[in-house]
């Protein structure tokens, strides 16, 4: 068990203080997004945006959270409209110089939302996809547990979520939360801002506890902080019960109306027209008009006090969530009002602000007093909270190659089974490395006999109740120190994980291999959370299997068309799709061999399920020829067929090789001599392309080995997949081409009848050829 449990050291909290240093964050997350819109020229006239509303509704709970709670080992990810909170709590830690604070969405500046990689200040976990980076914790926790379990260097801390609600209208989110693994992680701590407005209107109905009840069915702690103490004194009142109903069943729209009126309309609209009316009535006519208009707007949320204790309340032994009650712009002139999300304070609005505060717009980033109470919170919170350095380790070396030669027929999907477990016997370090996720597709995507090595990770040793069975292929021995991870059937999930995974280098400085492997055609349905995990820093392989019509019996639903372009456009990633084992195995040690480092990088291998006679590949059997030919795979691209005097040449990629390599054999007899290059990786050839032209740094030396300018002939690309994805080819030698691929949803058949549908056969590419030779 790896639970943590609640400070009681901690000092009595000084709410007075708390209070004054709140409202300097205040002063200061509203007073950067006015700088960026409303000071700083803007010659372009472009919309700089940020949004004041939405992180007023936050200030309360993130003050007394890092100023009261929060301990070094901890881990926090902030609401992506809350950046300003966090950037002013940074820079009142010392954290943060206040030259960054005029340049909130500046180029070089603080981003427009937290980023591990681009902020100047510390950031836990980068946000601003909806729903990825409030679950990223979830995923930071299992990480956290498996180095710890793995190497026990990663300690224990909370991870806390602080959540947007209308953030939870994204499934991504409830995928999280319902997923068994989740119901043991106690060190999760969600925090809902609970302000009942999305980003063009107030939400209509009442659903706060439909989704209390939904967490709570999922194992989750629920705790909630609705109502402070002003309108807690109120309800205790005679005719307090009365006031308390009619505000719990009043609609969220009518309830922020309330939050725009004066005292005079209040008591004309609080009462409402129930048989409890009189009462109510009665009742707020015993209090004056400021206590009244500051009662209304006392929820939870904003109370330190009521924070607090529900801070306190934290079990630690399953997960949190603390929905808090808000008011969207609270302490702002845009308060509960529907349209308030990126409404801006008026240069007027911003000095009334200051002068509640006790700030100066003229001197915005004025410091705290040195002598004061609130200097003294800030600097005893700073050192609280200084983190110890982290020492890294470097990545374990990774073989470039085995040495072996596969034969028979075989599928690339089936290598990486085996490449996995050469790794285990030929170098043990590396492959102790090596975590597998998947979404229940383990057996189905060839880890069987590495999830059997290495067995399942668990936090705790459970029992295998079908160790003795005699007809059980597929060991589950789940222990902590197995190496696969199994989630459900949610492929957001499982590459949400694998990008925490990814970062466990640069948090608790122990370098992983992450493997994710999931079908080929939900890449897509995957790739935004997989795409901002290597945003913000998470190094993982990718592995989509099995992969295009080359499914063939499965039909158009399963059968992927557009991820070669998507692994050859993703940033962050280099991308291969091997058509021969060997390839396989060279390219996927590459990529091993670039992760877990301040330099790495992430990978996307896509593998079928064709299987293919391994002698087409033609492996040198002379050392030197053979690494060259290695070399060659990893850059990119290598000659499969090579005439002496070319008339046309045929680049296929992936299952598609053994069509071309049949075509160029027929065109030979024909009498038109055809080259065929085997491409291993589009991404890099693009890169190598760019980089000639002067666009991008990357290596050029494949372009001359492959494509040769004194070879150049019209060309025929051909992949099981979109036709556009090699069609840039061409412009390398400037040759006339034609493109061959799928550009139309598959059909169930045989794989022969598929291809002929697609025209990915060798007619097809003979015919293509002959129209371009003659």
């Amino acid at each position: 068990m790896t639970s943590t449990t609640t400070d009681r050291s901690r000092p009595a909290a000084d709410f007075a203080t708390l209070k004054r240093v709140e409202d300097r964050l205040l002063w200061l997350s509203s007073a950067v997004i006015h700088h960026a819109n409303r000071v700083r020229p803007n010659p372009s006239g472009l919309k700089v945006g940020g949004h004041q509303a939405s992180s007023a509704s936050m200030v309360s709970v993130m003050t007394s959270l890092w100023f009261r709670h929060l301990r070094p080992e901890d881990r926090v990810s902030v609401k992506p409209h809350a950046s300003p909170v966090l950037h002013a709590i940074n820079h009142l830690l010392g954290d943060l110089d206040a030259a960054y604070l005029p340049r909130l969405r500046e180029f070089g500046g603080l981003q427009s939302y937290p980023s591990r990689a681009k902020d100047p200040d510390q950031v836990d976990y980068s946000t601003g996809s909806v729903g990825i980076g409030a679950t990223a914790p979830i995923w930071g926790a299992i990480s956290r547990r498996y180095v710890d379990s793995a190497f026990g260097t990663a300690g224990t801390g909370r991870q806390y979520s602080l959540v947007g609600d209308a953030e939870l209208d994204e499934g991504a989110v409830w995928e999280a939360v319902l997923d068994p693994a989740v119901a043991e992680l106690g060190e999760v701590v969600w925090v809902v801002d609970l302000n009942r407005q999305s980003l063009d209107r107030v939400v209509p109905d009442i659903a706060a506890a439909k989704l209390q009840h939904m967490f709570a069915a999922a194992g989750w702690q629920v705790i909630t902080v609705k109502y402070g103490r002003l309108l807690q004194e109120l309800f205790a009142r005679p005719g307090g019960e009365a006031l308390r109903e009619r505000i719990d069943t009043m609609t969220n729209p009518e309830y922020q109306r309330l939050l725009r009126c004066d005292a005079a309309e209040l008591r004309r609209r609080l009462p409402g027209d129930g048989p409890a009316a009189g009462r109510i009535t009665a009742l707020v006519s015993e209090v004056d008009d400021a206590a009244l208009v500051e009662a209304v707007a006392n929820l939870g949320g904003h109370d330190q006090p009521a924070i607090d204790e529900a801070f306190e309340s934290i079990e630690d032994t399953r997960p949190t969530v603390i929905f808090a009650y808000t008011v969207k712009g609270y302490g702002l002139a845009t308060k509960g009002h529907p349209q308030n999300h990126s409404a801006l304070l008026s240069e007027e609005q911003m000095r009334e602000l200051a002068d509640r505060l006790g700030a100066d717009l003229d001197d915005p980033w004025a410091a705290l007093a040195p002598d004061s109470a609130e200097q003294r919170l800030c600097t005893e919170t700073a050192a609280r909270l200084r983190r110890p350095r982290v020492d890294r380790q470097a990545p374990p070396g990774v073989p470039a190659d085995f040495g072996r030669i596969p034969s028979g027929t075989a599928t690339t999907q089936a290598a990486l089974g085996r490449v996995l477990l050469d790794l285990s016997r030929g170098a043990p370090e590396a492959a102790r490395r090596v975590v597998t996720v998947s979404p229940d597709v383990s057996s189905t995507t060839n880890l069987g006999g590495w999830v059997n090595k290495v067995g399942v990770w668990s936090s705790r040793e459970r029992t295998d109740w079908f160790a003795d069975d005699a007809e059980t292929i597929l060991h589950w021995r789940e222990k902590p120190t197995g190496q696969h991870i199994e989630l459900g059937i949610a492929e957001v999930n499982l590459v949400s994980m694998l990008g925490e995974l990814g970062t466990t280098w640069s948090r608790w400085g122990e370098p992983l291999l992450p493997i994710g492997v999931l079908y080929d055609p939900f890449v897509e349905r995957a790739l935004e959370p997989w795409s901002y995990g290597i945003y913000a820093g998470g190094q993982s392989i990718l592995v989509g299997t099995p992969s295009g019509v080359s499914l063939a019996p499965e039909g158009g639903a399963h059968q992927s068309i557009k991820t070669p372009s998507i692994g050859l456009e993703q940033p962050g990633c280099v991308s291969y799709e091997p058509a021969f084992a060997i390839d396989t195995e060279w390219a996927l040690l590459a990529c091993l061999g670039r992760l877990g480092r301040p330099d790495g990088t992430s990978a996307y291998l896509r593998l079928s399920t064709r299987p293919v006679d391994q002698s087409l590949a033609a492996v040198p059997a002379d050392p030197a020829a053979r690494e060259r030919r290695r070399r060659q795979v990893v850059a990119g691209a290598y000659f499969l067929r090579r005439t002496a005097r070319p008339q046309v040449t045929i680049a296929a990629m992936g299952a598609v090789v053994p069509e071309a390599l049949a075509a160029a054999e027929r065109l030979d007899q024909a009498g038109v001599a055809a080259d065929v290059v085997c491409v291993t990786s589009p991404d890099l050839l693009y890169r190598a392309v760019r980089a000639r032209q002067g666009h991008e740094p990357a290596d050029t030396w494949i372009l001359d080995q492959v494509f040769p300018a004194d070879r150049a002939a019209p060309l025929v690309t051909v992949l099981d997949g979109h036709p556009h994805t090699l069609s840039f080819l061409a412009t390398i030698n400037r040759v006339a081409t034609t493109a061959l691929g799928v550009t139309r949803f598959g059909q169930s058949g045989s794989l022969e009848e598929v291809y002929r549908h697609h025209g990915l056969d060798a007619d097809s590419v003979i015919r293509a050829a002959l129209d371009l030779t003659n």
